[in-house]
């Protein structure tokens, strides 16, 4: 996999560095609810500023907004930023998405950002399958390097593109087969197995869309409705009564799987067994992750579920390599060429 050059060649003594960060993180009542993504973007910031940096601004954008909603102000995030590396040399700026020529990359509003600045730092794999003015405009502008971060992402998940080490086991879970028949195609023909659950499975029985036969639930724990609190049975998967709904794997299903991941050198999961945010169907995105973590092998868990389901279950510290990239880390693997890193010249 071609790498973008480093953060780490770049000469940066008494020069304005801009780094394109990735901060969008969750708020609630108007705080950062969790700043693992602020945490993770850290290294880059703290190697410039050790590296002598006459200073370091940093953008991000913040949701979704349609203009300027005072809702995705970068404010709490700055505050955490500043809070957690205590140097008056960083300032964050403002949501870049409150301007609208942010996604549509436009030329003007990439030089607002990199005006008096001296090079830029791409430090945001999440959102480098964007062509914004941000991710690949500056880029255009000033000197481009990667950042710690994004080269981290492309390394660890560059290694389920090259020759993994085998057996490679895929884990694919969710609702929508769709979002995920580009990367299954992809990482698929690699595998020596793919295991699917969540609704995803059922669409994949009702008609499989891949050119290999994955490995399907045996039984499900289903529900008579829609609802948390729903009246449920353990059934076999492809007997499911009618109008019931499969809202987690069974336990045979559970042991299945996690016998299969214990023999794996390599794992990519990417999407719950069902709909974990209820407790009562939880234990089987819950055993996948516990069995990814019992793993001798190379493990890498992409997506916001999955990621969130690792901590939740208290074992991400034993993850070999956990994305903050949720869209780009599947286009990546999709085999597709990423406009933020393609921006960047080769590195060495």
């Amino acid at each position: 996999m071609r790498l973008p050059r480093s953060v780490e060649a770049a000469d940066v003594d008494a020069k304005l560095v801009l780094v394109r960060s990735d901060l969008n993180v969750p708020l609630e009542d108007g705080r950062v609810a969790d700043d693992s993504r602020i945490k993770a973007s850290l290294p880059t910031i703290e190697l410039l500023l050790e590296r002598g940096a006459r200073a370091v601004r940093v953008c991000s954008h913040l949701g979704r907004p349609k203009g300027h909603d005072e809702r995705y102000a970068i404010a709490p995030v700055r505050e955490r930023v500043l809070e957690l590396v205590g140097d008056e040399r960083v300032a964050v700026l403002e949501n870049t998405r409150f301007d609208d020529g942010e996604t549509k990359n436009d030329e003007g509003f990439a030089r607002e950002l990199a005006d008096g600045c001296d090079l830029f730092v791409n430090d945001a794999f999440g959102s480098a399958h964007r062509a914004h003015s941000s991710t690949v405009g500056v880029a255009r502008l000033l000197p481009a390097y990667a950042g710690l971060l994004l080269l981290a992402e492309l390394r660890n998940l560059g290694k389920l593109l090259g020759e993994p080490e085998r057996p490679f086991v895929i884990v694919s879970g969710g609702a929508k087969v769709e979002d995920k028949i580009g990367v299954l195609e992809n990482l698929g023909s690699r595998a020596d197995e793919v295991l699917i659950g969540g609704k995803m499975a059922e669409d994949v029985r009702a008609e499989n869309p891949f050119s290999f036969e994955a490995v399907l639930p045996r039984d499900v724990v289903a529900a008579s409705s829609f609802d948390a609190d729903a009246d449920t049975q353990v059934t076999p998967f492809d007997s499911l009564p009618d109008g019931w709904l499969g809202l987690d794997v069974g336990p045979q299903t559970r042991a299945d799987f996690s016998q299969r991941l214990a023999g794996a050198r390599t794992v990519f999961w990417n999407g719950p067994m069902g709909v974990f945010e209820w407790p009562r169907f939880a234990e089987g995105t819950f055993a996948v992750a516990r069995a990814l973590a019992a793993s001798d092998g190379f493990t890498v868990v992409g997506g916001g579920d999955s990621v969130r389901a690792v901590h939740e279950a208290g074992v991400a510290d034993r993850i070999s390599w956990i994305s903050t990239g949720g869209g780009a880390a599947l286009e990546l693997l999709e085999g597709k060429e990423l406009p933020g890193v393609a921006a960047i010249p080769d590195g060495d």
